[in-house]
């Protein structure tokens, strides 16, 4: 069963001091860096969701936007699952 975008809740995802900071370059998106960082390109909203600066409707930051990458995916996955 596939989820309609506009229905899907999002877990908010509160600053940690684990988060990391990186500034895109040309060629960046949000699914290559989910990759990356998660091992999963499907995970792109948790770093598009943690970045409310971004666009919604892309996937491609500007090259040299600063992006907050939130290191504990794994417990917003967890608290994704649950009200979803």
């Amino acid at each position: 069963m596939s989820r309609n975008r506009s229905n899907v809740k999002y877990p908010p995802i509160p600053l940690s001091e684990n988060d990391d900071y990186i500034v895109t370059r040309k060629g960046d998106s949000l699914d290559k860096l989910a990759l990356t960082y998660y091992n999963n390109s499907s995970l792109y909203w948790i770093i598009q969701r943690a970045n409310p600066t971004l666009q919604s409707d892309t996937i491609y930051p500007p090259p040299g936007t600063q992006l907050r990458i939130p290191l504990n995916y794994t417990v917003i996955l967890s608290n994704f699952n649950s009200i979803s």
